[in-house]
């Protein structure tokens, strides 16, 4: 694979993950199976190691969640709730166990102690108690921020009230909400004999009923928790992970049984057996097991990386299989022009699961699967919805089955789709003339990772841009002054009143301030996801100085395009992209029209005043001996530094240990800092 078509594979992949985070986290209702989404991060994770120029880091490989759904008011998470890595086989283990002993250095055979416990498929929950009281429950979200679910966890089984006396001041308790298969079966039950919509699986059950607005609901339905982690807490209460569970327990919290804590490889693998041998009788659903390095200490300093820590990691189950036919293939038109095809099922039951449909990704899986209309289908699916497809049974394939022709036109607008050199993507050229795209685009604008308008989801979106109230991001803000001088407002439509009309209004108005991050995810720039938006943030500061920068970096010799270069997760391609997109006429009139109604507040870094790095980026090259490289980078992080991977004018220190190279080099012909590993780590105490 040529580098154009691994750009193209990359932005693909990145986008794709992006799209199944805001589906599982935010609306629970996953397109694709566990196995499909790991496949999807395990590639982008993979072509990142291989080939650092993709920018590693820039996908939402490196993101948690989605952010906090709207109706529910939003809890910021004191210490952050990250997602986990993912291994599937038993060299992948190894490989996870290597990764840590090389992080902490010494010998390859260093015993690591793991504690090892189910992973329970439900939603995380993180429950924080004062002076012993529980006085508040937040669901994940994107990790750093997520909703306030208090008033529906009091009915929650094996969720204790309060703590025994002894329990630190304040401490949040981590765990899951999830809700039995038997519990289930029942709402389902009552679901269909009232008429209403079957939930897929326990998960979405759990999520869905967790989420009420009405706090009744939840308490009607059985949900359990269990707990496994503390995140703040104002006292320590245990120096290991082990210890942990057991105070937990002690506490009245149930905890996920039976468990092993071990150094031994042969007991892990034992234990993954029997966990796995057993899963079909548990009364829950579990998609694997969880191991965790058991020593507090070693946790602390193995850290994190941007998306999960270094020192856990999910073992999962091998996905579930079904057969089915594809009874037809549709293309959908996404907010970038990208044509995605869907093969329309036969509804099968997979592990409990009714599905009926499956993303087929692009033309080439297609050709290279060689999927048909008419084809019975292997699919698969690991405790979500929809599956994916392996591939089809020759021997039932009807005679008069045609290759699928991907289309050239646009389904939507008819406009021509084209696939440029080196893209994986075939794409509608129509733009805004789109309806498709031009929709997409909007229902980006006002999603919840982005501008986040209550009330304003997908159906709004169509109903208002079908009626021509909304064309652009600026109209949406401009909707209420325009709808007092209508003849036909918007509270005489079909669904509205007054009162609901009003209540959009002031939802609109009230992301009339959003952080610079959150507008820049919002204008759905082409690679640019939230974790890349934020660093971008960080970067320019305010919204006038990142646009006269990137307008000024479409000289690519000029300083400002080596400054873009400069940002951690903005490579050559993903700076193409935000040059093309501020430098297109029609893009600034969309953007300074926005701004007459939007303020993005001005980017505010975490203090870090008394860390003498703050602020400087810094080189490390060679080999390090106090410190492994990775430990000395995440440190120079947490104090405030920019760690980069190359060596400019604007680098202000270069670590250099031995056998240092072409970077040394480098500084010395530039006048940068040179400093010795002990130097380093005098300087920053």
């Amino acid at each position: 694979m040529g580098a154009p078509d691994l750009k193209a594979r990359h932005a693909w992949l990145a986008q794709e993950i992006a799209r199944h985070d805001v589906l599982y986290h935010q609306q629970d209702s996953p397109e694709i199976s566990d196995a499909a989404y790991d496949a999807l991060c395990r590639e982008l994770d993979e072509l990142e190691a291989l080939y650092p120029e993709l920018n590693p880091g820039a996908g939402p490989s490196r993101k948690v969640g989605a952010k906090a759904a709207a109706g529910f008011g939003k809890v910021r998470h004191r210490v952050p709730m990250l997602s986990l890595g993912n291994v599937f086989t038993d060299e992948d283990v190894e490989d996870f166990l290597a990764r840590i002993r090389r992080f902490l250095g010494g010998s390859p055979d260093r015993p690591v102690r793991l504690l090892a416990e189910q992973k329970i498929d439900g939603l995380s929950l993180s429950l924080r108690y004062e002076k012993g009281a529980l006085v508040q429950a937040a669901t994940r979200g994107d990790g750093e921020e997520g909703e306030d679910v208090s008033a529906n966890v009091m009915s929650v089984s094996g969720i204790p009230k309060a703590l025994p006396s002894g329990a630190p001041e304040t401490i949040d308790v981590r765990g899951e909400i999830y809700m039995t298969k038997s519990a289930f079966s029942a709402l389902n039950m009552q679901q269909e004999a009232e008429g209403k919509p079957l939930f897929a699986n326990p998960r979405n059950a759990a999520a869905g009923s967790l989420r009420q607005l009405d706090a009744s609901v939840t308490a009607a339905r059985k949900l359990e928790f269990f707990g496994y982690a503390i995140g703040y807490c104002s006292a320590p209460v245990a120096t290991t992970q082990s210890a942990i569970r057991e105070r937990l327990e002690s506490w009245g919290f149930s905890v996920p049984k039976p468990h092993i804590c071990t150094d031994n490889r042969e007991a892990l693998q034992k234990f993954y057996g029997e966990i796995q041998a057993a899963r079909a009788s548990l009364p829950y659903d579990i998609d694997g097991l969880v191991y965790k390095v058991d020593d507090l200490a070693l946790q602390e300093r193995l850290g994190f990386v941007s998306r999960a820590p270094r020192w856990a990691v999910a073992h999962k189950f091998p996905a579930e299989k079904a057969f089915t036919k594809v009874l037809a293939i549709t293309v959908q038109v996404g907010r970038t022009g990208t044509l995605t095809p869907v093969a329309e099922l036969e509804p099968v039951n997979v592990g409990g699961v009714m599905v009926g449909r499956a993303t087929l990704h692009n033309e080439d899986e297609i050709a290279r699967k060689d999927i048909r209309i008419g084809d019975t289908v292997i699919i698969q699916r690991a405790g979500d919805v929809i599956p994916q497809v392996l591939g089809y049974l020759e021997e039932q394939r009807p005679k008069d089955a045609l290759p699928y022709v991907f289309p050239n036109l646009c389904p939507v607008c008819g406009s021509r789709a084209l696939r440029e050199s080196g893209e994986v993507a075939r794409r509608c050229t129509g733009g805004l003339v789109c309806a498709a795209q031009a929709v997409e685009r909007l229902r980006h604008f006002v999603s919840r990772g982005a501008m986040d308008i209550e009330g304003m989801g997908e159906k709004v979106i169509q109903e208002f841009w079908d009626a021509g109230l909304v064309r652009t991001p600026a109209d949406i803000f401009s909707l209420e002054a325009r709808n007092k001088g209508s003849l036909t407002p918007i509270s005489a439509r079909d669904g509205w009143g007054a009162q609901s009309a009003q209540k959009l209004f002031d939802a609109i108005a009230a992301r009339t301030t959003i952080p610079l991050e959150r507008f820049i995810f919002a204008l759905g720039i082409r690679q640019i996801g939230e974790a890349t938006a934020k660093k971008l943030a960080a970067h320019y500061l305010n919204v006038r100085t990142l646009m006269d920068a990137l307008q000024r970096a479409n000289d690519r010799e000029s300083e400002a395009y080596a400054d873009l270069l400069s940002i951690e997760d903005v490579g050559p391609s993903v700076a193409d992209d935000l040059i093309a997109f501020f430098t297109e006429p029609h893009n600034i009139t969309v953007v300074e029209d926005l701004l007459k109604h939007v303020q993005p507040t001005d980017y505010v870094r975490i203090d870090v005043s008394g860390s003498p790095v703050a602020g400087k980026t810094v080189v490390f090259t060679g080999s390090l001996e106090k410190l492994t490289r990775d430990e000395a980078k995440a440190q120079a992080e947490r104090l405030g530094a920019k760690v980069s991977g190359s060596v400019s004018g604007k680098t202000d220190y270069v670590v250099a240990g031995a056998d240092a190279g072409s970077k040394l080099k480098k500084a010395r012909e530039l006048g940068v800092a040179v400093l010795s590993e002990d130097e380093w780590i005098n300087l920053i105490g």
